[in-house]
């Protein structure tokens, strides 16, 4: 791991796939650990290892606690720049995390500047003006003005990461990104003296991205989205520090059936599941169902395991928002994602002991769920099968590919596409 550039702490999994599959499109060999590795475990040699916690919804305290455990064991790596990544729709409360993350990661690094960018416009995420857009909306106008866990109400960046800071928070706005990266790095400058901490970054094109990660290659720490690493690898060959490595997303090929999980509640995971239902076999669970019979998610293996020779299914439990709502004032929502997650994991693993080599997972919390249960440790990074998703394969014992998406991305035909180009 000496050849170890850049190590990265996100806070949710797919999150940190995402960040992972941006490193490998621009030649970095990447490596994605599930969670603080132990003492002992080894990850292959890699330029970039990213570290994937579960860490953006649970107390400040303990997310915190977490990524401080996940950089210093990053440093011991050999990292020469860190980078914390959280989702392009900055998602969060006025508690946290993003902001207490970033202070407790710039302390602990004796630093005292960093920049928070979730600009992703590969994915119609854009930062104008210190406001956030999903796609051609104002991200207090999407759908995740209603997400059960962190509703976000209000577009401007600034307020927002204010609010959860004691630090001045700047900005860098779209004149001086548009000037190019040295125009950026004299504002960094120029904020930094003037005691400035976070700086939020307008970007709305790849050279955008490219400009911030050119001017931000120095810097000890980098938070955003995934989008703002586009810049980085670039900046790294300009400095000499990176060779140029076409086979960067080779992955072993993963044999036997393959399945679908979806837990994600995003309009954008409904919606692949309708299409996908128009053509494959799908069952869904309710967390109603799973508090009540106690042999659903037998039932659910059962049916699984009578269309493994068949081809392709889905086994979700995604739902409107409405049901969603319905669902929690019932059951609490912890208690329902509990049942969910746990319902999934069994799944997972007993798809796995039948045979299944090939797993495609919507959402953050499902995709942890169903990692953690099934022992994976470390994923190396493959191809990208739509932007922010790509496939992986488990590192250690027979090859596993799982395609990890987070809820929010992927286009409407996503998981046909994905198990098309399975490796």
């Amino acid at each position: 791991m000496s050849n170890c550039l850049l190590g990265a702490i996100a806070d949710d999994l797919t999150g940190a796939t995402d960040l992972c599959n941006t490193l490998v499109r621009d030649g970095m060999r990447t490596v994605q650990a599930i969670g603080l590795p132990p003492a002992e475990f080894t990850v292959p040699d890699a330029d970039a290892i990213v570290v994937a916690l579960k860490s953006r919804t649970i107390p400040v305290a303990e997310a915190v606690e977490q990524s401080l455990a996940a950089l210093r064991w990053l440093r011991k790596s050999g990292a020469r720049q860190i980078f914390f990544k959280y989702c392009s729709t900055f998602d969060s409360t006025d508690a946290g995390n993003i902001g207490p993350v970033a202070d407790a990661l710039l302390d602990d690094l004796r630093a005292d500047f960093t920049l928070a960018c979730p600009a992703f416009p590969e994915t119609g995420r854009a930062v104008f003006q210190g406001h956030l857009f999903v796609g051609d909306a104002l991200l207090s106008d999407s759908p995740m003005r209603d997400h059960p866990l962190t509703p976000m109400r209000d577009p401007s960046l600034v307020r927002v990461l204010q609010r959860q800071t004691r630090h001045k928070v700047g900005l860098v706005a779209y004149p001086d990104v548009d000037a190019g990266a040295a125009r950026i790095a004299e504002r960094f400058a120029t904020l930094r003296a003037a005691g400035i901490r976070h700086a939020v970054v307008d970007a709305i094109s790849d050279q955008h991205l490219r400009s911030i990660g050119e001017a931000a290659a120095d810097l000890a720490l980098v938070t955003g989205g995934s989008g703002v690493a586009r810049g980085l690898p670039t900046a790294y060959r300009s400095r000499g520090w990176l060779a140029q490595n076409a086979a960067a997303d080779a992955l072993p090929v993963s044999t036997g059936p393959a399945a679908v999980l979806a837990g994600s509640c995003s309009a954008a995971t409904l919606k692949q599941i309708a299409v996908f239902a128009t053509s494959h076999p799908v069952l869904k669970l309710s967390p109603e169902t799973l508090a009540t019979k106690s042999d659903s998610v037998a039932a659910a293996i059962a049916w699984a395991r009578e269309k493994l020779s068949r081809g392709p299914f889905l086994i979700y439990a995604s739902a409107p928002p409405a049901e969603i709502a319905a669902t929690q004032a019932k059951l609490g929502r912890d208690r329902a994602a509990e049942l969910v997650e746990r319902a999934f994991a069994a799944i997972a693993v007993a798809l796995v002991e039948s045979g299944v080599g090939r797993l495609v997972v919507a959402g953050g919390e499902t995709s942890g769920a169903v990692v953690n249960a099934l022992g994976v440790r470390a994923l190396r990074i493959g191809r990208q099968i739509d932007p922010g998703v790509p496939w992986t394969s488990s590192v250690g014992g027979p090859p596993l590919a799982l395609a990890l998406k987070s809820g929010n991305f992927g286009s409407d035909g996503f998981f046909a596409k994905a198990l098309r180009e399975a490796p």
